[in-house]
Formats: C-alpha cells, sequence, structure tokens
C-alpha cells in the first residue's frame, strides 16, 4: 500500500513548472510507488529502466549491500551463493542509476534479485527534463557513493563550554555567514549548490554539483564564510559569534537520506573517508586555523560545451594554485559595504634564502595513533579603504 508522502516532485525547484499536468501526475504516482518500496528504510533502490508503460526497479535491503562485500571478502556465500565484488556494488551506486534493459536483467541475475515493474499511469516520454527527475527521486531512496567530493567543516571553538543560548546563539551566527556568503556568490554570478550536514557544534558543507570548478567553488565560499563570521566578530561585544577553525578535504563519500517520519529527508547526509578526514584534522587545529588536507584526485573539468576534460591527479598544492588563478570570478564582490580589491590565497611554510617560501606539510596524529598529512593555509582580503581581513594563522 502506498504511503501518502509529500510530493517530491514539487520540491525540486525549477524543474517540475516545466511538467505538463500528466507528466506531473505520472512522476507522483511513481513517487508515491518507490516510497512503498523504500518501505521507510528497509530498502534500497538500486537501479531503474524503463519498460513499457512502467519501470523496472532493483531493490535490495539496505544491509544487503555490504553482505555482498562481505561474502566475498570472508569467502562466505549468500544464498544461491551470490558472489560479487566491492568494485562492482561500487559502480552500482555511484552515478547514474539508469540501466539499459539488458544491463538490468544482468545485474538482477548477478545479485539473485528479482526486478519489480511499477504500473504506470502513462508510458514515459524520454524527455531529459523527465529522466533527470526519476534519477532524483531514485537517488533519494537509495545509498550513493561519489568517490571525490570536496567538503568544508566548520568548527566553533570551545562550544561544549557555552551556555545553552550562548550555543544556540552561535549557531545561528554561523548558519546567517553560510547564508550570506552563498548570497554573494550568486550575485556574482558564481553557482554553488550546497548542501549543509551538522556536526553537533558546526557544519560539514559541501556542493552537490561535482568537478573541478564545483571543487574550486566550495574552496572560495569558504572564504566568504570566514570573512563574515570575521566581520560579525569585530562588531560583536557579547558571545554571539563564533570563534571558528576550518577544515578543507577531498575524499569519498556514501550519500543518503535519513527517515523523518514515513518519508526521507529532502536534505542529504554524507559520511565516508572525507569526513572521517576533516574529523581528525579539526581535532589538530587551533583556534582560527584553516587547514587543508593533502589530497590526491581525478576530477571532470567542464569547458566550452560539450568539452570536458580529466584533471588526473590533482594535489592539494595544485588546487590551490587552481584557487588563487580562479580568484578573478569574485570580482566586485563587497564586505561590509567595502569592494574587495584583491584575494591572495596561500599554503604557508618556511621563508627561503631566495625570498620565495616553501610548503611545509604538518603531519597529525589522530587518537587512534594514526597520522596524516595537511598544510596551513591563510587567506587575506584587501579592500579599498577598511582593514584587510586576514583569515587563517600564521606558520608555526
Amino acid at each position: 500500500q502506498s504511503v501518502n508522502c509529500s510530493p517530491y516532485v514539487d520540491q525540486l525547484t525549477g524543474f517540475s513548472g516545466d511538467l505538463d499536468l500528466k507528466q506531473r501526475s505520472n512522476l507522483i504516482h511513481l513517487e508515491n510507488c518507490l516510497n512503498s518500496e523504500w518501505a521507510l528504510g528497509k530498502n534500497n533502490i538500486i537501479s531503474w529502466c524503463p519498460a513499457g508503460n512502467g519501470i523496472l526497479i532493483i531493490i535490495a535491503p539496505h544491509y544487503a549491500i555490504a553482505e555482498y562485500v562481505t561474502a566475498v571478502d570472508s569467502d562466505r556465500s549468500l544464498s544461491d551463493q551470490v558472489k560479487v565484488s566491492a568494485s562492482f556494488i561500487t559502480d552500482l551506486i555511484s552515478g547514474d542509476r539508469q540501466l539499459s534493459h539488458t544491463q538490468l536483467l544482468k545485474v538482477s541475475r548477478l545479485l539473485h534479485i528479482e526486478p519489480r515493474l511499477i504500473e504506470l499511469r502513462q508510458s514515459l516520454t524520454k524527455d531529459p527534463l523527465e529522466t533527470e527527475i526519476i534519477e532524483k527521486m531514485v537517488r533519494r531512496y537509495s545509498v550513493n557513493y561519489v568517490a571525490s567530493r570536496a567538503v568544508t567543516l566548520f568548527d566553533i571553538v570551545g562550544f561544549g563550554l557555552l551556555t545553552p543560548f550562548e550555543q544556540m546563539t552561535q549557531l545561528n551566527s554561523l548558519s546567517y555567514s553560510l547564508n550570506s556568503a552563498h548570497a554573494k556568490m550568486l550575485e556574482l554570478d558564481v553557482e554553488i549548490n550546497f548542501a549543509r550536514s551538522t556536526t553537533g557544534d558546526g557544519f560539514y558543507i559541501w556542493n552537490r554539483d561535482e568537478g573541478l570548478t564545483a571543487n574550486v567553488n566550495l574552496y572560495h565560499f569558504m572564504h566568504l564564510v570566514l570573512a563574515d563570521n570575521a566581520i560579525a566578530s569585530r562588531k560583536s561585544l557579547a558571545k554571539t559569534v563564533p570563534e571558528l577553525r576550518a577544515c578543507f578535504h577531498v575524499g569519498s563519500c556514501y550519500e543518503f537520506h535519513q527517515a523523518e517520519g514515513l518519508n526521507p529527508t529532502i536534505h542529504d547526509f554524507i559520511v565516508g573517508e572525507v569526513t572521517i578526514e576533516l574529523a581528525r584534522m579539526i581535532d589538530a587545529a587551533c583556534p582560527g586555523q584553516i587547514l587543508v588536507g593533502d589530497f590526491m584526485t581525478n576530477l571532470f573539468e567542464q569547458q566550452k560545451a560539450p568539452r570536458i576534460d580529466l584533471v588526473s591527479d590533482l594535489d592539494a598544492i595544485s588546487f590551490l594554485q587552481r584557487a588563487q588563478n580562479s580568484l578573478s570570478k569574485l570580482k566586485g564582490l563587497e564586505l561590509s559595504g567595502e569592494r574587495v580589491t584583491a584575494i591572495k590565497c596561500y599554503l604557508t611554510g618556511e621563508e627561503l634564502s631566495n625570498g620565495e617560501f616553501s610548503i611545509r606539510r604538518l603531519d597529525i596524529t589522530d587518537k587512534h595513533g594514526r597520522t596524516r598529512v595537511a598544510y596551513n593555509a591563510k587567506i587575506n582580503i584587501y579592500r579599498d579603504t577598511a582593514q584587510p581581513i586576514l583569515l587563517g594563522i600564521q606558520d608555526k
């Protein structure tokens, strides 16, 4: 029996308004069917494909994905000797979920899961917009793996020592800085589809868009959040504005929607290698410090359509150079009524004999005895007549 859920189609701002009434009704019916198959979070929808007057879907209990991989690693077998590789499962829950009919049946045989047919009120139109909405709906009822996601972590210093009222006030202040930075980037036509997930005393922030440009935009977004916080801190007399420390890293993660009542949440959550590294780095960060993780990643860079280039083996140092070179997109930015004339972002180190600076690698050992490398970052924002905003701390 279908659960009467709030139409997710209507919450896809900018999408559903372009659908005719029959398409919209058809997709709302599909959404209700997917919600029923999701079974309050018991199941994950892995793949789908159009089939006649409906769609075929492959559904597995949320624990089954891990069990498939465990069966390989431990040489155990599930029922009917189901054995698939970890990379096969990862591929299934990465990127687009639509498969061809042949591909879906092959996956069905490998996983020993019978596909389920959802009858629709009318056949799908093959409209790209319609397909995109179905993809978003299916991903909402599943776990999604992203191999390379840039995430920044903002942490409020001394949060546990604050009164409950001060905690609430400082979290609201940080939320305002996030929204203010977002608005400033939109004014400059710099796109960032940012998402947030609370840590209790701060937020994980990431760009839902993927690729090199999206990651660079997130790094600039971090600049503006910290700048807004610094300006507010100068004006504040009470403990209403938080003292922050921040970390930036690129790595893999799983994205999912938690159950909230009878439906999955609209906003997604993340957990994975990137959040673990950020949590370990932030523990070692000093008040006011900005740390950048030591990452190596492959990213796509959008050129003039339809060209897309792959940037291979991009490390943290090369990434920061690209971020510095792209600061022209923030031209015209105003902070606290003052026009920004220049922004400089860099990784710190020792001064060399030739007057240049090295980049110091910081070894961070966590409570588990594991060591990782990070870099100390600085951002200097210069304005017309006001004093510069200096973010981060000096190299020590």
